[in-house]
């Protein structure tokens, strides 16, 4: 029977007031064994739910067969008035074993004994009490600060709801979960709050999290405290508020916000106060998120209370007096031929050790509950995962989403399973950088503020607030938005680049041009004209001008290795052709005149082969200095990284520049001597004198080449190129106008001047007829 207040009045016939050396038990009975109770009875509402709890556990357990057969259990519950003086009251009370006036008279047994206590309900006087007393073994319901994990300064201490520890790595998750990475932090100012709320920004810091401002409170505190926190919390920023607070001190906070209610917040609680419907009346907390204790699964049968659906921290009482229990029939229990017999006349070893030895050992399931213990005296860490959420009738009911079990594997904690109802502001100190930038710390202010900078020249960023931009592969290039690398685009002189396709046009113009003036000298081919400026001579330029004008195309389209190896050679070997012709002709020009004097021979040492044999040797020196170049260290095709940074250029590398530079050298000299031998002819009969035409084209020829040397050396990418195929054609059309177009205009449009008398009577020689 129980013996003191009944349940549901303790707070009308307890005094909190420490009055004398004694005070008598809120509950007692006597038994075999005694397990002692302290509970902040005076306080809440919700210990008087693990009161009954603890009394239904015994009487349960008393009318077991199989644990504790034949042992009547006892207890002694005291109330702790949540207040450390009383606590410590308490403690020495079960040390002191003051209770000896309600022992049994049982002289033999140890009746009377308290073998452990289940409690406290707050952390702080569980610190006190078992710093204090060791004596005897504490399994705490409610007890949750960390610190208590510790077995060097806390011993005997045992609990079956988890540590702060777990629950405030779950709550840094859970914000983490929703993307809020600017919080702010309020708890009460007790062991529980202190050191829960230095868990969570232990384990905040590890996820980004930054906090705006952390503040404390604590139940006793003036009223004008409450005002100031309450302040903080209207004038910040911060949308979401993490709360690791006990119910007392957040049930004043919550009081003093609803008289002036703050602009909307999103509340995180810790499991102390979020799981209490006293609370829910505070509409504005109305999607509030936390962490509860797992729901009871005690049966109907256990209290005034028939629903037992949401009882939350009785389940933890029920679960501690189960542990000690089967502590105790580890002790005093054997079992013989499946059947278990207990002598409760065995004297218990009193030392501390003992007893907790036992207590480590427990591990057994009751009701759907695993109890068992770690090293540190802590069950594995299993939360229900809550959201206050509003029903259709506007009332705010505290509904189950999910769950968080911790011996789980890291990002496999969490098991959502209902919707939750959360505010969808973003609470941020800056907003997310998007991929194309980088986060650059604001000076003085947390990690969490930053601005956002655009990725340098050739960075990227592809990720959502990156911390650094990244380079591109060399033959990558960052797109508009720089958050991705795109191959950079190739360029090169094409055939559809409008650039390409003039230079092409006039590349075919120009070979057309010369294959018909060949084929006009080719039906005029016995006429003065033709016959008195060496035709063989003519022939054979008309053609080297054809490819000279045709191997600018090979300049054009993409460099491969062959095309970079045909372009320069071709076009050397074709232009030293080409201007060996000119010579020749020149020279047969000066070797006709000096013919004319009398006793002269000198056409007999420079006739047609001769004339032959000077283009051969002058174009077979070219053939050899290309074709040492392409057997020592031929052109070839490169990409251009260095001159554009956002593009390739496509081009063909010199490979020998010595060789280039030979090849240029020898028709530049080849040129230099026609000119020289021009400008001495220029004076002699002007009917069919080509040396003042040559003279003209070589004048060009020299000059396009040599304004080509700077051009090509400072011109960039594909322009290099284009400077090249300009000269070519420039040169070629200089020679195929000043050489054959007057020529041309006669046979087509003066034929009267093109014959034998005319020429005759101006006294001019032939040299072909």
């Amino acid at each position: 029977m129980l013996t003191g207040a009944k349940v549901g009045t303790v707070e009308s016939s307890v005094n909190c007031k420490l009055q004398g050396s004694t005070r008598p038990p809120a509950f007692s009975k006597d038994g075999d064994f005694i397990i002692g109770g302290t509970f902040s009875l005076h306080s809440y509402t919700q210990t008087l739910q693990s009161t009954s709890s603890m009394v239904f556990a015994i009487e349960e357990i008393n009318n077991s067969t199989d644990l504790l057969p034949g042992i009547e259990l006892g207890y002694r519950i005291y109330d702790s008035c949540a207040s450390v003086p009383v606590a410590v009251h308490v403690a020495f009370q079960f040390l002191n074993r003051l209770e000896a006036q309600f022992n049994t008279g049982k002289n033999c047994s140890q009746s009377g004994v308290v073998m452990a206590v289940v409690g406290d309900s707050g952390s702080t006087p569980s610190i006190t009490m078992s710093q204090l007393v060791s004596a005897f073994n504490i399994v705490s319901h409610f007890a949750t600060c960390a610190c208590l994990s510790d077995k060097q300064q806390y011993p005997s201490f045992f609990r079956t709801i988890p540590s702060d520890q777990f629950q405030a790595e779950a709550l840094a998750k859970l914000v983490k979960h929703f993307g809020w990475t600017w919080i702010g932090a309020v708890r009460s100012d007790s062991d529980y709050g202190n050191n829960g709320m230095a868990s969570f920004l232990q384990a905040a810091q590890k996820e980004g999290i930054c906090v705006e401002y952390s503040v404390s409170f604590y139940r006793t505190n003036p009223q004008s405290r409450f005002q100031r926190v309450a302040d903080v919390i209207r004038r910040s920023t911060a949308v979401v508020v993490v709360a690791f607070a006990s119910f007392g001190d957040m049930k004043i906070l919550l009081e003093e916000l609803s008289r002036d209610p703050s602009p909307p917040r999103q509340w995180i609680g810790s499991e102390s106060w979020v799981t209490s419907t006293e609370l829910t009346q505070y509409s504005f907390c109305a999607g509030a998120i936390g962490f509860g204790i797992p729901k009871s699964a005690i049966p109907v049968s256990a209290s005034p209370y028939t629903d037992t659906s949401q009882l939350r921290i009785a389940n933890m009482v029920y679960k501690a007096v189960y542990a000690i229990a089967h502590a105790i029939h580890n002790a005093v229990c054997q079992k013989t031929n499946a059947i278990a017999k207990c002598d409760k006349l065995i004297k218990l070893q009193s030392n501390r050790v003992s007893r907790t030895e036992h207590l480590k050992k427990v591990n057994f399931s009751q009701n759907e509950n695993d109890v068992s213990f770690n090293a540190n005296g802590d069950p594995v860490a299993i939360y229900d995962l809550v959201n206050w959420q509003k029903s259709g009738s506007g009332i705010i009911e505290i509904v189950t989403v999910g769950l968080y079990d911790a011996s789980l594997r890291v990002g496999h904690e969490f098991k959502i399973n209902r919707n939750i109802t959360w505010m969808e502001d973003m609470s941020v100190c800056t907003n997310s950088c998007p991929p194309g930038t980088r986060k650059m710390l604001q000076k003085g202010k947390p990690i969490c503020c930053y601005d956002c900078i655009a990725c340098p020249e050739g960075e990227i960023s592809n990720i959502t607030d990156s911390a650094d931009c990244l380079p591109c592969h060399k033959e990558f290039w960052p797109n508009a938005k720089r958050d991705t690398c795109i191959p950079k685009p190739l360029e090169f002189l094409s055939f559809q680049d409008i650039l390409g396709i003039i230079l092409a046009t006039f590349s075919v113009l120009g070979a057309c041009l010369a294959i018909i003036i060949g084929a006009v000298f080719f039906y005029h081919r016995k006429t003065p004209i033709v016959r008195a400026n060496n035709s063989e001579l003519s022939f054979l330029l008309l053609i080297s001008l054809t490819l000279c004008f045709l191997c600018s195309l090979t300049f054009i389209g993409a460099p491969s290795e062959w095309s970079c190896m045909l372009r320069h050679t071709a076009f050397g070997i074709t232009f030293v052709l080409c201007i060996s012709c000119v010579l020749g002709k020149t020279i047969v020009v000066l070797m006709a005149f000096k013919a004319t004097l009398p006793g002269s021979n000198v056409m007999k040492w420079f006739g047609p082969p001769q004339q032959r044999m000077t283009v051969v040797s002058f174009t077979f020196i070219q053939v050899l200095i290309c074709t040492v170049w392409l057997v020592v260290s031929p052109p070839f095709p490169i990409k251009n990284l260095t001159t554009y940074k956002e593009k390739i250029i496509l081009e063909c590398a010199l490979g020998s520049a010595v060789g280039f530079w030979a090849v240029l050298g020898y028709i530049g000299l080849l040129a230099s001597f026609c000119f020289i031998l021009a400008v001495l002819a220029r004076k002699l009969p002007d009917n069919f004198n080509e040396a003042k035409l040559i003279t003209f084209s070589m004048l060009i020829f020299c000059a396009v080449w040599i304004t080509f040397i700077p051009a090509y050396v400072s011109s960039p990418g594909k322009f290099t190129v284009v400077v090249e195929i300009f000269a070519i054609l420039a040169s070629s059309f200089g020679l195929i106008i000043f050489i054959f177009a007057p020529k041309c205009f006669i046979i087509l449009f003066k034929p009267a001047k093109n014959t034998k008398k005319y020429l005759m009577n101006k006294n001019h020689i032939f040299t072909d007829m």
